[in-house]
């Protein structure tokens, strides 16, 4: 007997909420989540949960134990694989558990992937169901990263950036700590986490003699640290520097950096790439390339001003996330958040498809999202 429409919507969210307990964790693979489940009676569940580790539907298969699917309905937030790849297809795996239905949130749109998955399955005589509406705007949501670096080779980039009322980063004479409140910053430290980079211009480098580490509990990879520094300029007696061969380091620089000043950085263990290009958005192109070929999926993008204005001039924020504090700095000199070359005129402006505020202590955060994958 099928399912009804209510059942389905019921098991299929819970496999999208799975999911979530792999971010963070699985980077450049995607989070996914699986449900197995005999009507209304849930037989098996499982995600993934690190990258190398099982796919969500064969750990959903394995916590079912000795149950017999055939019959069942398998759940998942995305498209099964049907490639080899650090583990074994997933398609195999449904088909040999004899399970007789899958429900799925959301396409797979990898190059290998893209609904062959769905078609191997209906060719077994599998009944295959795309989901559409919230929870397939959900499930696809939740894997931008994953769909951007799908489809481009680069990673996706979250800016996040603390701002006062009147829309300032820094005082006339660079002073910005902290602008923010504590549970602003401590939530920061999760999106480090969480990304698979962190970055930086030369300017905040140089400025605040950052670590870019995610400092909170339960981090099991720190994200990899890259500094935009055309000329190379960043101290070799710096935290970035000095912690390189414990936390991975980047240097994005350009052709015109000193060779002296990239081996130096090279041999305390920082690796140098260069980034060629005739102005800095193209640069920014050139080096997520070279990063998302390199494996990073998704770069949270802390500025300062001119790199963001940069990456905005490139076409390449995905998300942005703001803080605005209860301050109020004036200054004709003070720092804005954004700077480059922008727009001339409002009808060309960078529009948000979404916006959500969230009260933080005394802050508040505003969350856009710029681009859908």
């Amino acid at each position: 007997m099928t399912p009804s429409a209510d059942t389905d919507r019921r098991h299929l969210a819970r496999a999208v909420e799975l999911a979530e307990q792999g971010r963070g964790h699985v980077s450049p693979n995607p989070l996914v989540g699986a449900v197995i489940a005999d009507g209304d009676g849930v037989i098996g569940e499982g995600f993934h949960s690190a990258l190398g580790a099982p796919h969500a539907e064969v750990e959903a298969i394995r916590a079912a134990g000795d149950h017999d699917l055939a019959g069942a309905t398998l759940y998942v937030s995305l498209e099964p694989c049907c490639h080899q790849g650090r583990t074994p297809p997933c398609t195999d795996a449904i088909r040999e558990a004899g399970i007789a239905r899958v429900v799925v949130a959301s396409d797979d749109p990898s190059e290998h992937a893209a609904g062959r998955g769905l078609g191997i399955l209906r060719d077994d005589g599998i009944e295959v169901v795309l989901a559409d509406g919230e929870l397939a705007d959900r499930a696809r949501l939740h894997n931008q990263p994953f769909r951007k670096h799908a489809r481009t080779g680069r990673p996706w980039v979250l800016f996040k950036s603390a701002m006062t009322l009147d829309g300032k980063v820094a005082t006339r004479g660079g002073d910005s700590k902290w602008i923010s409140g504590e549970a602003s910053r401590y939530r920061a430290h999760h999106w480090r986490a969480e990304c698979d980079a962190v970055a930086v211009g030369i300017g905040t480098a140089l400025a605040d003699d950052p670590l870019l580490t995610a400092r909170v509990e339960g981090v099991k990879r720190q994200p990899q640290r890259v500094v935009f520094d055309s000329l190379g300029r960043l101290p070799l007696t710096g935290k970035l520097v000095r912690d390189a061969r414990a936390v991975p380091l980047t240097i994005v620089v350009s052709r015109a950096a000193p060779r002296a000043a990239t081996d130096a950085l090279e041999t305390h263990g920082a690796e140098v790439i260069v980034a060629p290009g005739e102005n800095e958005p193209a640069r920014v192109c050139s080096a997520l390339d070279q990063l998302g070929a390199a494996g990073i999926g998704s770069i949270l993008l802390e500025g300062g001003p001119h790199l963001a204005g940069a990456f905005l001039d490139a076409g390449e924020v995905d998300e942005i996330r703001l803080f605005l504090a209860p301050l109020v700095l004036g200054g004709r000199t003070a720092r804005d958040p954004l700077e480059g070359e922008g727009v001339e005129l409002i009808a060309d402006a960078v529009r948000a498809l979404t916006l959500d505020c969230e009260r933080l202590d005394e802050d508040l955060l505003i969350s856009a999202r710029i681009k859908d994958w």
